[in-house]
C-alpha cells in the first residue's frame, strides 16, 4: 500500500492500514514524522485564553498515556514501524511514485489537501501502473464522480490491452480491481459526528443507508437473557486479558467461548450455550428522542397558521361572526330574503350602499353597525397583508430559535465538516440549531433551505451560545477548523450545562487526547468525545483501499471483522442461496440484504451507487427472514474474517470467455 499527503490524515492512514489490517505500506509526505497543519488563519487572543481555561483544568490529570497514533499494536511496549517505510517528497512526481514503488503495488491513496494536487497525482499513477486500485481525497461531489469515470475507462482500456497481448487464457489478472474511489473526509466524518449527537460513540460504520456500532455487553446473570442486538459478533473469554490468545491465528473459529480467545461470529446455539460470557454485539444507530417538527413553506401552499399570527386569526373570526350577526338581525327585523339580507350588509360593510333615511328605525341602526365594523375590518385587513408579506420573506431567512425548543443540538461551525452533518441530522430527525460566525459560511445555503434554526455571531462572545439554548440542550458539536474555539466553546458550555454532551473537532491528534482526558477527569460523569478529523476519516480510507466492497473494520481483541457489501451476481456461495443457507458460524455471516434493484437482470458494475440510492436503508436479515433467497440482482451487506472473505472472493465464478477481464 502507498498512501500519499501532506497531513495528518496521511500519517493516521498509514497506522490503520498497519495497525487493523497489517498491510506493508509506504508513507510519502513533505515531513516524514511530522504531519502539516492545513493552511488556516492564525488564532487570535481566543488562544491565550483557551490554554488558560485548559492549564486550570489540566492540574487534575497527573497521568499522560501514550497518543493512539502511537500506542503498539502488538503489546511488546514498541509499535511497529518496520511495516512503514517513510519517504519524504514535496510532492507526488514520478520519480517520488517510482521510488515507493508504485509499478508493484497494490493501492493508491491520494489524501493530499489540494484537489489539483490529488487530481495530477492520479492520472499520473494510473499511467505508471493501470493495474492500480486509486483511493482519492476530493471534497467536489460532481468533479469526484467524473474523475472515477475517467480513470476506470483508463483502467479497463489498459486490461484489454493487456489481455489481447497475453491472450484469453491467461487467468493473472482475474482478483485485479483496478478501481478508483473518490472519497471526501467530510463526508465520511459525517456519520461519525452524527452518532455522536445521537449514540455518544463515533465509532460507526455507515452502511447502505445504515449506521451500525459495534457495543462490548457484560456478561448478564444466570437465567437472565441478554440482548443480543442485531447479531452477536463474538463472544469474550473469561480472561480478556490472557496473553495465551495471541498464540492462535487471528481468523480461526472456535468451538466455544473461554480462555484461548473470543469466539467470532457464533451462531444462536453458540451464543445461547455462553451463559456467562461478555460479548460484542453490532447495533444500529437511530434516534430516539422527538423529532424535528417539520412546519413552515412546503407543499403547494403554506398553512394559514403560518401566514397569519394568533391574534390576527382570531381578530378576522371575530370580523367574520360579527358580519353573520348582522346579516341574521337584518334578516329577522326587517324580513328580508337570508342571501339578499347578507347582501345588503356586505354593502354597507364596505361603505357602497346608500343610506338608509327612509328605511326603518332597525334598517338604520344595522346600516351604522355595519359601517363600524367595516372600519374595524380595514386595519386588520393591513395587518394581514404585511403579515402575509413578511411570511414570505421570512422563508428566505434564517429561522430563529423557537422559545419551548429543548433536547436539541447546538451544532458550531457551518464550513465542509459542519454542512454535511447539518444535512446528516436533518435526515435522521434530530433538532439542529446551528451557530456561525461568517454570514457567507458553506452551510448558511443549507440552513435557510432545511429552515433550521441558525444564530449568527462570534462563539466566544457572551450571549451567542445562551441565544442558541445551550441550557437546555442534549449535546454539543463544535466542529470549527479553530481548535482554540472549539475548546473555548466546550468549556462555557460545560459551566452552563455540566452534564452536557460534548463533541470537539481537533486537528492534533495528541492535543484531542489531551483534552479529552482533562475534561473526563473535571466532568466524570458527562459525557466527553474529542476527535480530529484524519481520527475519524482514515477508517474508511483505510476500508476503500482494501478494496471497494470493504465498508470498515470492527476490532475484537487481537482479531479484526470486515463489514463489506458484496454484489451476489457471480458468487456461488450467495446466487441462488437463502441468508441462512450462506451463515458459516466463525467465519462469515449476512447482516442486510439490499433489495432495491429490479427483476430484470442487469451486468454487474464495481461502481459505487449513488448517495441518494445509499440512503434508502437496506432490508436487516430479521426483516427478511433467514429463508430469504438471494437474487443475483442484490447487494449484500455481510461481516466477516478476513480469510473469509478472501476465500469467497476467490470462489467467484467468472463467466465464460472472460479472458484477463477485471474481475
Amino acid at each position: 500500500m502507498v498512501v500519499c499527503g501532506d497531513d495528518a490524515l496521511a500519517h493516521r492512514l498509514a497506522a490503520e492500514l498497519r495497525d487493523v489490517y497489517g498491510e506493508r505500506v509506504t508513507l510519502v509526505a513533505p515531513s516524514a514524522r511530522e504531519p502539516h497543519r492545513p493552511r488556516i488563519p492564525p488564532p487570535s487572543r481566543a488562544l491565550d485564553r483557551a490554554t488558560a481555561l485548559l492549564g486550570r483544568v489540566s492540574a487534575a490529570m497527573a497521568r499522560t498515556g501514550p497518543l493512539p497514533s502511537e500506542a503498539p499494536a502488538d503489546g511488546t511496549g514498541e509499535a511497529p514501524e518496520e511495516t512503514v517505510r517513510i519517504l519524504e517528497s514535496a510532492q507526488p512526481d514520478d520519480m517520488a511514485l517510482s521510488e515507493a514503488g508504485i509499478a508493484g503495488a497494490e493501492a493508491l491513496a491520494l489524501v493530499y489537501d489540494d484537489d489539483e494536487l490529488n487530481i495530477h497525482a492520479a492520472l499520473r499513477a494510473r499511467r505508471l501502473n493501470p493495474r492500480l486500485r486509486l483511493v482519492i481525497r476530493l471534497y467536489n461531489r460532481k468533479l469526484g464522480q467524473h474523475l472515477e469515470e475517467l480513470l476506470d475507462q483508463a483502467a479497463a482500456v489498459a486490461a484489454q490491452g493487456a489481455g489481447a497481448a497475453g491472450g484469453a487464457g491467461d487467468d493473472d489478472d482475474s482478483g485485479i480491481d483496478a478501481s478508483t474511489t473518490v472519497l471526501s473526509d467530510a463526508d465520511t466524518v459525517a456519520p461519525a459526528l452524527a452518532a455522536t449527537a445521537v449514540a455518544g460513540t463515533s465509532k460507526v460504520i455507515e452502511a447502505d443507508g445504515l449506521l451500525l456500532r459495534a457495543a462490548e455487553r457484560t456478561p448478564v446473570p444466570p437465567g437472565r437473557p441478554g440482548d443480543p442486538g442485531l447479531c452477536t459478533l463474538a463472544l469474550l473469554p473469561a480472561s480478556a486479558s490472557d496473553p495465551a490468545s495471541a498464540a492462535h491465528p487471528a481468523d480461526a473459529p472456535r468451538p466455544a467461548a473461554g480462555d484461548e480467545g473470543p469466539v467470532l461470529l457464533p451462531d444462536d446455539a453458540a451464543v445461547a450455550e455462553a451463559a456467562g460470557c461478555g460479548t460484542v454485539v453490532l447495533e444500529t444507530v437511530s434516534y430516539t428522542g422527538r423529532p424535528v417538527r417539520r412546519r413552515g413553506l412546503r407543499g403547494r401552499g403554506a398553512p394559514l397558521a403560518s401566514l397569519f399570527s394568533r391574534r390576527l386569526r382570531w381578530s378576522l373570526a371575530g370580523i367574520v361572526g360579527a358580519v353573520l350577526a348582522l346579516a341574521v338581525a337584518s334578516w329577522i327585523t326587517i324580513g328580508e330574503n337570508p342571501v339578499h339580507a347578507a347582501y345588503l350588509t356586505l354593502l354597507d360593510l364596505f361603505a357602497i350602499n346608500d343610506p338608509a333615511i327612509d328605511g326603518p328605525l332597525p334598517r338604520k341602526i344595522l346600516q351604522l353597525l355595519s359601517g363600524l365594523t367595516g372600519l374595524l375590518l380595514l386595519p386588520v385587513l393591513v395587518a394581514a397583508a404585511f403579515e402575509g408579506l413578511g411570511t414570505f420573506r421570512s422563508a428566505s431567512a434564517l429561522r430563529r430559535p423557537p422559545r419551548g425548543l429543548s433536547g436539541h443540538v447546538v451544532l458550531l461551525g457551518l464550513g465542509k465538516v459542519g454542512t454535511r452533518v447539518l444535512a446528516r441530522l436533518h435526515e435522521m430527525g434530530i433538532p439542529v440549531v446551528c451557530i456561525e460566525a461568517d454570514p457567507e459560511a458553506r452551510g448558511i445555503a443549507l440552513a435557510r433551505r432545511l429552515r433550521v434554526p441558525t444564530v449568527l455571531g462570534d462563539v466566544t462572545q457572551e450571549g451567542v451560545l445562551e441565544a442558541a439554548m445551550i441550557e437546555r440542550a442534549a449535546g454539543l458539536l463544535a466542529l470549527t477548523s479553530e481548535d482554540t474555539t472549539n475548546l473555548e466553546a466546550a468549556l462555557y458550555a460545560r459551566s452552563v450545562k455540566p452534564q452536557l454532551r460534548v463533541t470537539l473537532r481537533l486537528f492534533d491528534d495528541g492535543f484531542a487526547t489531551a483534552v479529552y482526558r482533562t475534561l473526563r477527569a473535571a466532568h466524570p460523569r458527562a459525557l466527553t468525545r474529542s476527535r480530529s478529523t484524519s481520527f475519524l476519516a482514515a477508517p474508511a480510507f483505510a476500508g476503500a483501499m482494501m478494496g471497494r466492497q470493504i465498508l470498515g473494520a470492527i476490532p475484537v481483541e487481537r482479531r479484526v471483522l470486515l463489514v463489506a457489501r458484496v454484489e451476489v451476481r457471480g458468487h456461488a456461495a450467495l446466487e441462488g442461496r437463502t441468508v441462512g443457507e450462506v451463515l458459516r458460524p466463525g467465519w462469515l455471516r449476512v447482516l442486510a440484504v439490499d433489495t432495491s434493484a429490479p427483476d430484470a437482470p442487469e451486468p454487474a458494475t464495481a461502481a459505487t451507487p449513488p448517495p441518494e440510492q445509499e440512503r434508502e436503508p437496506a432490508h436487516l436479515v430479521h426483516e427478511l427472514g433467514n429463508d430469504y433467497v438471494l437474487r443475483p440482482q442484490d447487494r449484500v451487506l455481510l461481516v466477516a474474517t478476513r480469510q473469509a472473505l478472501g476465500d469467497l472472493h476467490s470462489r467467484r465464478s467468472r463467466p465464460a470467455g472472460a479472458g484477463a477481464r477485471r474481475g
